[in-house]
């Protein structure tokens, strides 16, 4: 008898070892992370290509270790969301994630990833609103003479966009759902040619990024009625948000999140996110950020994923509702 205590009691000492042990590991990974060079997808050339070189250069000193920024471009972000989601969960990849990521799944399910399930957020990093312009020939001067246009008549205001399922169609679908009218959409090959039709007159409106709108709205080319923010931005500060025009419910902003593979340990992830906070809120990252008209929001992995589900549900709601899909 006391030789089978005995045995059982050596018995619990090593699995309450090997227990303990395995439950270390990620900690000790954390603590020597990162001990290679560290990968940053970038699923977009444009503002997230710029805003996650920026980061990967700023990672790279705060970690000592190399963020390198490695490109994927294509089929609407898909090629490199993908390749995010399949990469190895141990920290040595990231994704610069937008709101795409959470948006192609809804409009295509067969892109072969989820914006929600397949990875894990590290933080949001920063937001650039936009902003709905109008060319100058069109009657009217605020959102909601806007609204009141397009209810008297049906399908009258047409609006340009980057394609189906592009940030401007979701963004005017968005409008169209909270407030029950009915615009034309004018689907181009992206956004800058959509800008390009508004210009010219072709259509009557386009919803874009602040940052490329800034430069028509000074100079009168084309007339700013709303940001679809909560604030007010630097860029354009006459211009009013959509809770001042009295449609709180219409924010439509372009976010930069850090994402890694689901699974990756959550030590590496805090560290991470603690890294990504402090480059994020130095002065000179704040300043870049805002001569684009943008502002550095960060949160913790938590408060990040909390954001990510609303977002999901909210566009969820819209792309649902009108039976968006990709083509």
């Amino acid at each position: 008898m006391l030789q089978r205590t005995a045995r059982r009691s050596v018995v619990r000492r090593i699995l309450i070892a090997t227990f303990g042990a395995y439950i270390a590991i990620p900690a000790v990974q954390a603590q020597n992370y990162p001990t290679k060079t560290v990968r940053m997808i970038l699923p977009f050339a444009g503002g997230s290509d710029t805003v996650g070189r920026l980061v990967a250069t700023s990672l790279s000193e705060s970690l000592g270790q190399q963020v390198v920024p490695d490109p994927r471009v294509g089929a609407s972000g898909n090629i490199g969301f993908l390749a995010g989601a399949k990469s190895p969960a141990d920290g040595y990849t990231l994704l610069m994630g937008a709101v795409p990521v959470l948006t192609n799944p809804l409009l295509n399910p067969k892109v072969g990833y989820d914006g929600i399930r397949d990875f894990n957020p590290v933080a949001l990093l920063a937001t650039i609103p936009n902003v709905v312009i109008v060319h100058p020939s069109v009657p009217v001067k605020t959102m909601r003479e806007l609204i009141g246009l397009a209810g008297k008549s049906p399908g009258k205001i047409a609006y340009g966009s980057g394609g189906f399922g592009s940030a401007n169609h979701l963004a005017a679908e968005l409008i169209q759902s909270s407030t029950k009218v009915k615009f034309t959409h004018v689907p181009y090959k992206s956004a800058t040619f959509g800008i390009a039709g508004a210009l010219s007159g072709e259509v009557d409106m386009v919803i874009v990024v602040i940052s490329s709108a800034v430069s028509y709205v000074q100079s009168g080319k084309m007339r700013a009625l709303a940001i679809l923010d909560e604030k007010r931005n630097d860029s354009i500060p006459a211009v009013q948000t959509s809770a001042e025009a009295g449609l709180p419910g219409l924010i439509a902003v372009n976010w930069y999140a850090i994402l890694v593979p689901v699974g990756t340990p959550q030590p590496i992830i805090n560290r991470l996110n603690t890294e990504s906070v402090k480059v994020m809120s130095t002065p000179e990252m704040r300043e870049r950020f805002a001569k684009i008209g943008g502002a550095i929001h960060t949160r913790t992995p938590e408060q990040t994923a909390e954001f990510l589900r609303a977002e999901h549900a909210r566009w969820s709601k819209v792309i649902s509702g009108a039976s968006i899909k990709a083509e």
